[in-house]
């Protein structure tokens, strides 16, 4: 009796647990997760840049300090239109 009670049991256990599996797989589920992580690395990113940036402006300041090119009319311009 108990045997059967735990099998029993455990296969309504495994139909609750494939049931919800399944409910996870639906499309509008996973368009759901894709959204959710898809912002998650894009504010990642946006994060890693502006870090970037701010620490390339501070290394820029201290070189430009360094080596006395407080302002920018010191610094040679290449005559060159796109920026190579």
């Amino acid at each position: 009796m108990i045997r059967r009670l735990f099998y029993m049991s455990l296969g309504a256990f495994g139909a609750v647990w494939a049931m919800r599996k399944l409910q996870a797989l639906h499309p509008n589920h996973l368009a759901r997760r894709a959204v959710r992580n898809a912002t998650g690395v894009l504010e990642q990113m946006r994060e890693f840049a502006g870090d970037t940036l701010e620490g390339a402006a501070k290394r820029e300041t201290e070189l430009r300090s360094r080596f006395g090119l407080d302002t920018v009319e010191n610094t040679y311009h290449y005559d060159v239109k796109d920026g190579r």
